[in-house]
């Protein structure tokens, strides 16, 4: 190849890099410009958020937003935000527990039916959770639940789509020959699940854990209609009041601000912390 006809050649894929890097620089933008103009909102009183002054200098706030934050209806967003940490930590943890064993029984274990009911599991995936409250909703009323922690905790345990995730890790990290030579061993099927499998399921366990807790933290719909008690209610529903409040009160628009701003924190740090096992579980399926 000569040189007049290098540069030629290597057009097309200059141009490919920067048709590329445009768009992750737009995905990027898009991403972060929100949190952005979120971080220095909360800096600002209600006059500068009134002005649309976010992006001036001056003015800073926001110890001042902080406190007004938890004077508001006294200890209420503290309540919400421990509420919050309930439904969306330990509920995922339980979820990704649950999930990775009915993966883990749908891909090493024969029994009737089993591609038809994973089959039910996959259409459940494409099933929208706003059309499951109202029946939850009518579920919970029957056992007497509503209006208590449960209406919320129990419906975020159980995730078709990390039943399917389950499946699919399962057959990219679990061997048979190393469950066929753990039986040889003696080991019965709960210790080989316990002590040989759920090890070699973590990558996997921690992203379906952060998947469902991304999903409960922003959950909305159901706590709205499970819940009246404001002592109850996640971030999500208690900011929003707010935000409905501050139409005839400016005063909760800075608190709303702020408390939107310390809601994101979890999530930063729980991606931030477990990026590492997260990354290598999304390869799962092609590992096998």
């Amino acid at each position: 190849m000569s040189t007049t006809e290098l540069p030629t050649a290597l057009r097309p894929r200059l141009l490919g890099r920067v048709a590329v890097n445009t768009v992750v620089g737009i995905g990027v933008l898009y991403t972060l410009l929100p949190v952005l103009w979120l971080v220095l909102a909360a800096t600002k009183d209600r006059d500068a958020l009134a002005r649309s002054d976010v992006l001036s200098l001056g003015g800073f706030s926001f110890f001042s937003n902080l406190a007004d934050l938890y004077r508001e209806d006294p200890g209420l967003y503290g309540r919400w935000y421990v509420n919050s940490l309930l439904y969306a930590v330990v509920g995922a943890a339980v979820s990704a527990l649950v999930s990775l064993a009915c993966g883990y029984a749908f891909d090493k274990y024969q029994f009737r039916h089993k591609e038809k009911l994973f089959g039910l599991v996959l259409a459940a995936v494409m099933v929208p959770q706003t059309v499951l409250a109202l029946p939850l909703y009518l579920m919970a009323s029957g056992a007497g639940l509503v209006n208590t922690f449960w209406a919320v905790f129990i419906p975020v345990l159980f995730n078709p789509f990390g039943v399917y995730l389950g499946r699919i890790f399962s057959q990219g990290y679990v061997p048979d020959e190393v469950l066929s030579a753990a039986r040889i061993d003696g080991a019965g099927e709960l210790a080989m699940y316990a002590r040989v499998a759920l090890p070699m399921l973590g990558p996997g366990l921690v992203t379906v854990f952060l998947f469902q807790l991304t999903a409960i933290w922003n959950n909305f719909f159901l706590p709205m209609v499970m819940l009246s008690d404001q002592k109850l209610y996640p971030l999500s529903l208690g900011l929003y009041i707010w935000n409905s409040s501050a139409r005839v009160d400016p005063d909760y628009y800075p608190v709303v601000i702020t408390g939107s701003l310390l809601a994101v924190l979890p999530l930063i740090v729980a991606f931030v912390l477990l990026q590492r096992f997260w990354r290598s579980g999304l390869t799962a399926g092609a590992v096998k």
